[in-house]
């Protein structure tokens, strides 16, 4: 139907308003209806429009499934959710069953039928549109601002709440909420899940110290918040895993604005081609992609490098599609532009410009061929080059100096790019569209909107001296004034060529309001149209009038004159115009031109009349291309072409929605016009591609052609146009709420009553009662029917206007002869009227009868103004108090009916507010009867803390209890819901240190616990300062950030101890890391954490004596040093602790070791060597057994013996302490000279020599059929793996292992094989009670159990002898207690190597050829006789010890 359209602007502040299908087809919300456009990378086509919502557009989504690409929904401010069909161009399901205002939208990506929708109550509607199923879900009671649907899930949806929350409901678990994600401090703008299933690794200054992100579980999410952060979230973690703060870009020569922060959009979206990068918004209308596999600066790439590409205002929606193996993304702004943009270039591909208001004008240049210049509400001026072939949108927008609606364009004739402007405010002024310049502004404003500027001949006193310009610039406004501009000084005062009007033509009397100008082309002739609907033509330069044309009985909106080059000289003279009677003339006035008289002529008849509009003319235009072709446009929303001389209608364009303003003809093609109206578009189209060819046909069409010619004075007010109506030049962002059809313009075209003289009334000659009309017998009640909410004396006022000049007459004599009828009483019943022309009384009896009548109507608030002016104020309060309608206008009367009235309608007046949530005026009018406390909790009690606080900081004195109460509530909610940090400032507020650094630490990274921990310094709180730092400094540990844990920890005095701890801990690392045992990378190392090849412990005294200044010296220190150690915890270790753990406990006990040292404990420095030494093989790391014992004891034996030397008692428990020491590194040495032996793969193959000794032996001693060294084979691999290590001993092979003897200790074998006893018992125990269950649960059906079978399951098991009985285990398991209570202490304290594996190691290592001593290996086997039984058992706790090491 249009060839190109400018269509209207996406609607601002939604967070979902556009989207895109598959086959490039673009949907966003604009005012009330839904563009469609169709994409391609070379130019955009508007294709049509989705209109059936009555209010706001607030969210517009595509179904995204194969196949149902022509489907999508919308939602809207009026309450409803539409499903569409945009091939039909209709709707094909819909529900209203929010009940608040819906505020996000999405269709869900999996499940092809369902509509997922929010509103600002927190309420969830799902909604099943094949069905009709709407499920609701109140997940959280918060504001939603966005949510989207899961690509992954059907049923995970994530929202994001105003207050900054993001959650993640399920909604087949009835909406509950499986990840309530916190971090955001201010409302989610948008929401986007990774197009990817799973978390592939993303680079991460990770909130929780991890570094590279590695893949797992789940999906990615991201979000875009107020607070000027992006934060992708992990939903396997349920946390925030990067967050991304935008980067400040200052505009190339433009200054910045401070308020840009605050009026951020902040939207995202994940391009469904890359999941590793986010396209965001920026601060000033940039755009951002994110690659979240890099850091720093490499980490965004901005979008549009070349000037001019980017948005100029704040982006609110993006989406994106593949077409045509590009990459394109689609964004809409406030800057009033939609861009595609490819996404591997990064550049822009093209801008489809959108209007924000009434195009109110259109004007081609006459210079620059195609270039036309729109007008519109938002402010601005579009300069739109429509010849261009690269970009058919290119498209200048000039808002510089505009503060208003632009209602009026027009080019200079001759100089190209000059164009002139007037403004809704009054203001006219001239633009340089090749300059970036601001415009030229005249110093002389008008009063009112301004209709009309022109450039014509220069008129008086313009037209005198020499430099006279060659063109002036006019201007009309609605003031009824024309002034003309100098256009060379626009600062000079303008003048009103009204005076040069009475001058030239000796005018007297007041001259009609002026409504419009049009010179004609040639410059000879101006015609003015006038309010009145009178037309004048005037002869330039004096003015002189020629003719006025008495035919239009409304104002006239519209002049033009035919032009110029016209081949039939018979059109050179043709004026049309139009007014607000829907009629349009054409006169012509070739005659008067040519021969003007000395007197001017009065024009009755026109030469063409056109009749077919339904409602007021808003704009003409003549073609350039023919003779007498006419176009039209109308408040019908129709454009119709006229044949003028054939006197028929050519062509009806009927392609807007709403009313039409303005007009242009083509100035290149014939066949093209354009047009705009109060739907926000200007539209091009063909008048051969239009079916219709005459306006559609109203009630009162016929009417309008027969209607006879009257004449009207004109009646508006401040020479505005009468019939001009406040949508027309009102606030452009409601929309058009009439549609301009031909039904609702019948006001515009009711008939006039004529006119009569007073003087033609008859008053009678004798006296006598004077009967009224009855048509005009009017009773109160009859008046007030289908009244609406204006006062009923305004009513009378209106009704009396359109009373015949003969009734009004009859009045006036009723009112002169009151007193001479009885039943006469003014102000009551049919003479209601009256009562404004008479005494008090009757004014009274008046007002009371319209009260009565409109308390009947339910018009209340008109009740209270009567009661005002009679001065009632008390009754006036009292009404609005009751039906709920108080006003700031009536609380400001209040005071005049005393303080006591006063006080009681502010109390019911803050009552009101409230039920309107109007809680801040609520508190104000509280202030202001002096309620301080109850303004403060009222705004408490709704959850106002900010304006509660200052409030109470401004009016209450510092040491009130109501305002630390206001901050410790503020502080708890706030701490609820996860604002950490401003809930600290609340407690600090509140003087609460101790809860403000621990909330602080709740937040749970290193920084916040350094804050928290210098907060708590600061204020005194000392141990939870300590323990602050404590925590701080062994998260740095944990992300091996050495330094910065030893700055924290060099903050508190306290803990020198754990400074001492971390430094052994570190050095430690950085000893291990060399021999391959730590993996992982240091953070920060300090300059004396260095691999030492001395005696680790004299390193580690020599490091605290010169950094942290501990030495033997200061024995009162050490101690207290150690004292403080010691009630560190330090559990023993199991075989599953990581390995930074292990290392920590094994850094402790050094640690203690060594302060032992320094204090001269020789007996404690053994024990706690020992336990750091025994750790790694309790946890079943022998490697890191084996480097500790280098470290500790490099000299092996000696290093032992040599501490023994030192040791001042020789109790059993240091004897025992030394031997187990000893033991380990016998233990070390065993397997090291194992390895270090030749031909080690070829004995794995002799290693059932020995089995089968032991076997032989052990079947003859009775005690097993299997060796306990079963597993043999298995030692090979330990051979394979000590390999891998690497290490080359100096032990040479074949050496003797005289040794081995510290490892072959009866006590401890005895120990060692009770304690395996018993265990193994106490796992049959557990496999008797197991069965025992297994039976009860074979027959739930029985209600009862016999005693006999449970007694069976109980004290003999099922498969087993009855030696296996309860009885018997648990004598078993008495038996060996006892046993084990006869073994020393000093043996069951401290750690020590497996005696049963040291046997079979040297036993297998005689059969390989090492030279074991036969003392030792006899010794050996009797030991693995005796207590080497309990084969299976054995073989797991022995052999599979073994294994455990590796």
């Amino acid at each position: 139907m249009h060839d190109r359209l400018l269509p209207a602007s996406p609607n601002w502040y939604c967070s979902r308003c556009s989207d895109i299908n598959a086959r490039g087809v673009l949907g966003f919300g604009a005012k009330n209806g839904i563009y469609l456009v169709q994409i391609s990378v070379a130019k955009p086509v508007v294709i049509g429009e989705l209109a059936g919502h009555k209010e706001r557009v607030s969210g517009f989504a595509f179904c995204q499934q194969e196949g149902e690409e022509d489907v999508c929904a919308s939602t809207s401010d009026d309450g409803a959710v539409k499903v569409w069909d945009i091939h039909q161009r209709a709707v094909v399901a819909q529900h209203s069953a929010h009940q608040s205002t819906i505020t996000a939208l999405h269709w869900s990506p999996v499940e092809k039928h369902l509509v997922v929708s929010g509103d600002d109550k927190g309420v969830v509607m799902c909604y099943w549109h094949n069905r009709n199923d709407i499920h609701s879900f109140f997940p959280e009671p918060r504001a939603i601002f966005c949510l989207a649907c899961s690509p992954h899930h059907e049923n995970y949806v994530a929202i994001g709440y105003k207050d900054g929350i993001v959650a993640v409901i399920d909604i087949s678990k009835k909406g509950a909420v499986i990840h309530r994600l916190r971090g955001h401090d201010d409302e989610i703008h948008a929401l986007a899940w990774c197009p990817q299933m799973g978390e592939e690794a993303l680079f991460s200054r990770s909130e929780d110290g991890t570094g590279d992100l590695g893949a797992v579980a789940g999906c990615y999410l991201v979000s875009g918040s107020k607070d000027q952060t992006i934060r992708i979230w992990s939903t396997a973690r349920s946390k925030g895993v990067m967050t991304l703060k935008l980067p400040f870009l200052k505009r190339r020569g433009a200054a910045v604005d401070p308020g840009i922060k605050e009026r951020i959009w902040l939207t995202v979206h994940w391009p469904k081609g890359r999941p590793s990068h986010v396209v965001s918004s920026c601060f000033g209308g940039e755009l951002v992609l994110w690659d979240l596999t890099k850091s720093g600066k490499q980490k965004w790439s901005l979008l549009g490098s070349a000037d001019g590409q980017n948005h100029s205002r704040i982006v609110f929606n993006l989406s994106s599609l593949c077409l045509d193996g590009q990459e394109l993304l689609i964004s809409t702004s406030m800057d009033r532009e939609i861009k595609c943009w490819d996404l591997s270039s990064l550049d822009s591909l093209w801008t489809l410009p959108t209007l924000g208001g009434f195009v109110y004008a259109l004007s081609f240049s006459p210079v620059g061929t195609g270039t036309l210049a729109l007008g519109v509400g938002d402010n601005m001026i579009r300069v739109w080059n429509t010849l261009s072939i690269q970009n058919k949108y290119d498209t200048k927008i000039f808002w510089q100096g505009i503060k208003s609606k632009v209602t009026a364009l027009a080019w200079h004739p001759s100089k190209e790019g000059s164009l002139a402007f007037g403004t809704d405010d009054g203001k006219v002024g001239i633009y340089d569209t090749f300059s970036s310049k601001p415009p030229q502004i005249s110093s002389s404003y008008h009063r009112r909107t301004v209709y009309t500027v022109a450039w014509g001949t220069p008129v008086p006193p313009l037209s005198f001296g020499a430099e006279k310009p060659l063109f002036s610039l006019y201007s009309c406004a609605g003031e009824g004034v024309i002034l003309q501009h100098d256009p060379y000084k626009l600062t000079a005062e303008a003048t009103d060529i009204d005076k040069v009007i009475r001058d030239t033509n000796n005018v007297k009397h007041k001259l009609s309001p002026h409504t419009d100008l049009r010179w004609k082309p040639d410059g000879t002739v101006v015609a003015v149209g006038n309010e009145d609907g009178s037309i004048e033509v005037f002869q330039a330069p004096s003015l002189k009038l020629l003719c006025t044309i008495q035919q239009h009985h409304k104002t006239i909106n519209t002049l033009q004159w035919h032009h110029q080059h016209g081949s039939s000289p018979e059109v050179h003279g043709l004026l049309a115009s139009g007014s607000s009677n829907a009629l349009v003339y054409v006169h012509d006035l070739r005659s008067v031109l040519e021969n003007p008289s000395e007197n001017p002529i009065f024009i009755t008849e026109p030469f063409r009349s056109l009749a077919g509009h339904t409602a007021k003319i808003t704009g003409l235009a003549w073609s350039p291309h023919h003779d007498g072709r006419l176009v039209t446009v109308c408040y019908d929303g129709t454009a119709q072409v006229w044949d003028i001389m054939k006197e028929e209608p050519v062509r009806n364009y009927r392609g807007h929605k709403g009313r039409l303003l303005c007009v242009q003809w083509s100035p290149v093609d014939p066949d093209l016009v354009w047009t705009g109206g109060d739907d926000f578009t200007v539209q091009e189209w063909a008048l051969s591609r239009q079916e219709h060819t005459k306006p559609p046909k109203g009630k009162r069409a016929q009417q309008l052609k027969a209607k006879t010619k009257k004449k009207k004075k004109a009646t508006g007010k401040g020479g505005m146009r009468v019939e001009e109506t406040d949508s027309l030049f009102g606030d452009d962002e409601k929309g058009s709420e009439a549609s301009g059809g031909p039904e609702e313009a019948q006001s515009d075209n009711e008939e006039e009553e004529e006119k009569k003289s007073i003087s033609s009334i008859v008053l009678p000659a004798v006296t006598g009662i004077v009967l009224l009309p009855s048509s005009l017998h009017a009773t109160p009640a009859n008046m007030m029917k289908n009244s609406s909410k204006i006062f009923h004396v305004e009513k009378i006022y209106s009704k009396m206007k359109h009373i015949s000049t003969n009734t009004q007459a009859t009045y006036s004599f009723a009112l002169v002869s009151l007193g001479t009828f009885a039943d006469c009483v003014p102000g009551t019943g049919e003479h209601i009227q009256l009562g404004l022309f008479t005494d008090r009384q009757a004014l009274y009896r008046m007002l009371q009868e319209e009260e009565d009548g409109h308390i009947d109507a339910g018009h209340y608030d008109s009740v209270v103004y009567l009661r005002l002016w009679k001065g009632d104020i008390a009754g006036a309060l009292k009404i609005a108090t009751e039906k709920g309608e108080l006003t700031d206008h009536l609380i400001s009367v209040a005071p005049m009916a005393g303080y006591q009235v006063w006080a009681q309608a502010v109390e019911a007046y803050v009552k009101q507010l409230c039920l309107q949530e109007q809680y801040l005026k609520a508190a104000s009018h509280l202030l202001s009867i002096h309620k301080v406390y109850q303004a403060i909790d009222l705004l408490k009690s709704h959850q106002l803390f900010r304006e509660a606080i200052a409030l109470s900081k401004a009016r209450l004195q510092h040491e009130d209890p109501v305002l630390k109460d206001l901050f410790m509530t503020w502080a708890a909610v706030l701490e609820k819901d996860g604002h950490y940090a401003t809930a600290a400032k609340c407690y600090l507020g509140a003087d609460c240190s101790f809860d403000a650094a621990k909330v602080i630490a709740k937040k749970g990274d290193t920084d916040s616990l350094r804050i928290a921990a210098s907060l708590a310094q600061i204020s005194g709180e000392r141990d939870l300062s300590h323990s602050l730092s404590l925590r701080c400094a062994k998260d740095l540990v944990a992300l091996q950030d050495w330094v910065a844990a030893q700055e924290v920890l060099r903050t508190q005095e306290s803990l020198l101890g754990h400074q001492l701890l971390f430094s052994v801990y570190e050095l430690l690392t950085v000893n291990l890391s060399q021999s391959g045992l730590v993996s992982w990378t240091c953070t920060s190392t300090h300059a004396w954490s260095t691999s030492c090849d001395s005696n680790f412990l004299q390193v580690v005294t020599g490091v605290w004596e010169r950094v942290f200044g501990v030495t033997a010296r200061d024995r009162i220190k050490v101690e207290d040093l150690r004292a403080q150690l010691k009630t560190t915890e330090n559990p023993k270790v199991t075989p599953n602790v990581p390995l930074k753990q292990l290392l920590s406990h094994v850094a402790l006990d050094v640690t203690l070791a060594t302060l032992s040292l320094l204090f001269g404990d020789w007996d404690s420095i053994l024990e706690n060597l020992l336990y750091a030494l025994s750790r790694g093989s309790d946890a079943g790391n022998f490697t890191l057994m084996s480097e500790i014992c280098l470290l500790l004891f490099p000299q092996g034996e000696k290093s032992v013996a040599q501490y023994k030397q030192l040791l001042e008692s020789t109790e059993e428990k240091n004897s025992v302490v030394a031997q187990s020491i000893q033991a380990f590194i016998c233990y070390h040495q065993m397997y090291q000279t194992w390895w270090s032996q030749n031909g080690k793969m070829a004995s794995a193959v002799n290693g059932s020599n020995i089995i089968n000794g032991l076997q032989t032996t052990q079947c003859q001693n009775g005690s097993s059929s299997q060796a306990p060294g079963a597993d043999v084979n298995g030692l090979a691999e330990k051979e394979v793996m000590s390999d891998a290590c690497g290490r080359e001993d100096s032990v040479t092979p074949g050496a003797s292992l005289n040794f081995s003897q510290f490892l072959l200790s009866e006590p401890h074998a005895t120990f060692q094989a009770t304690q395996r006893t018993i265990a193994a018992i106490q796992q049959k125990l557990a496999s008797l009670v197991q069965q025992h269950s297994h039976v009860q649960d074979t027959d739930p059906g029985t209600e009862e159990f016999s005693l006999t079978e449970l007694l069976t399951v109980v004290y003999f098991s099922p498969s087993a002898d009855v030696s296996e009985s309860l009885p018997s285990l648990i004598a078993l398991v008495s038996e060996h207690h006892k046993k084990l209570a006869s073994v020393p202490e000093s043996v069951k304290k401290y750690p020590f190597p497996d005696v049963m594996e040291c046997c079979i190691v040297l036993l297998y290592m005689d059969q390989t050829g090492a030279s074991v001593p036969a003392r030792l290996r006899s010794e050996a086997l009797g030991l693995l006789q005796k207590y080497g039984t309990g084969p299976a058992l054995h073989r797991r706790n022995c052999v599979g010890g073994i294994y455990g090491h590796f």
